[in-house]
């Protein structure tokens, strides 16, 4: 799918510009280059959990019945590995706490403890543990595509980042709490929910 284009409109004739009469518009398409970068992150991160998921899914078991001879894993995709299989461990628990208003996922592409005062002391040691492990794994991935993807260097994991914040509000459920990019937090629009704004976790 080719990413969306915005349309750039060049002035033919300087002369004719200056003399007020009319002239010929030339209409050129040009690639914004932040949504080239979004696509790009997006579509290797969705072929990644792709992978991930296969190679999960396979019996290691060959047609003979014996062992199948594992293909060896650099140390990054092994990291990698292991932060999507935790995520999808972590993930009934996230949710719940998202519900409740005591997780919010901020603009820098992770996730934020936001309110536990109200929890019971083991309920608020789960949720800020699933809190460091899920923004430790989504920094795996991160650092797995800078380093797999062409063009893209360690300076670039703010944008990177940035990518992911955008997404994860995209993707949150009605009445979760996200942080937009001026630093705000609200609760996520949806059936039944009023917009709401708070200052800060």
């Amino acid at each position: 799918m080719k990413p969306p284009r915005r349309k750039v409109w060049l002035m033919l004739g300087w002369s004719l510009l200056v003399t007020g009469c009319g002239g010929p518009l030339l209409e050129v398409t040009v690639v914004d280059e932040r949504t080239a970068l979004e696509n790009q992150v997006l579509g290797s991160y969705a072929e990644l959990q792709r992978e991930v998921m296969l190679l999960t899914s396979v019996r290691a078991i060959d047609p003979q019945g014996r062992l199948a001879r594992q293909i060896p894993r650099t140390p990054e995709y092994r990291a990698v590995l292991r932060a999507l299989q935790r995520q999808a461990f972590n993930r009934d628990d996230l949710d719940h706490f998202r519900k409740i208003g005591v997780i919010g996922e901020n603009n820098q592409g992770g996730v934020t403890v936001r309110e536990v005062e109200q929890l019971p002391a083991e309920a608020r040691t789960l949720a800020r543990r699933l809190v460091e492990e899920e923004n430790q794994d989504r920094a795996a991935i991160w650092e797995r595509l800078i380093l797999a993807e062409e063009g893209l260097v360690e300076a670039d994991l703010p944008r990177v980042r940035g990518i992911f914040a955008a997404m994860n509000r995209d993707q949150a459920s009605p009445g979760a709490w996200i942080q937009l990019p001026d630093g705000g937090w609200r609760m996520k629009e949806g059936a039944g929910n009023e917009p709401e704004r708070a200052p800060g976790p």
